[in-house]
């Protein structure tokens, strides 16, 4: 099994906020699984960590760099994913429940990939039928 971290989960992890840490240790150190980190988490991230404290922002950031540099899968969104959320996006709003771009591109991602999203934001992605996802923070 594949786990793409989603921005939130990457920020607890940095952070060792909830349980984060703990799964991260338990299911990607000790049992091995690889994980993804697509580069629009890592924008997000990014962006996150631009906010913080200047002391703050060397510190997080070089731990999100050792983070960024072990991930399995960083590639760039494929024109699949691209399709895939347009997809996505139709479906949501047909149904009126859209959620951010970002999500859905994060979501195709996962999807076209067969990867499990690690999140704590079930409550958008509970939206996209067949996406599989879980939440460390708890």
């Amino acid at each position: 099994m594949v786990y793409t971290l989603d921005s939130n989960t990457v920020s607890y992890l940095l952070r060792s906020e909830g349980n984060v840490r703990q799964h991260f240790e338990q299911e990607i150190a000790q049992i091995g699984n690889p994980y993804a980190i697509p580069f629009v988490v890592a924008y997000e991230v990014r962006r996150w960590l631009h906010d913080k404290p200047t002391r703050q922002i060397k510190i997080l950031s070089l731990q999100f760099d050792a983070l960024f540099q072990n991930v399995e899968d960083r590639a760039d969104m494929s024109s699949a994913v691209w399709e895939r959320a347009v997809e996505i996006y139709i479906s949501l709003k047909q149904k009126g429940q859209l959620i951010g771009d970002v999500d859905i591109l994060i979501a195709a991602y996962c999807l076209v990939n067969g990867y499990t999203l690690v999140t704590r934001n079930t409550d958008d992605f509970r939206r996209i039928d067949s996406l599989l996802f879980v939440n460390w923070y708890e």
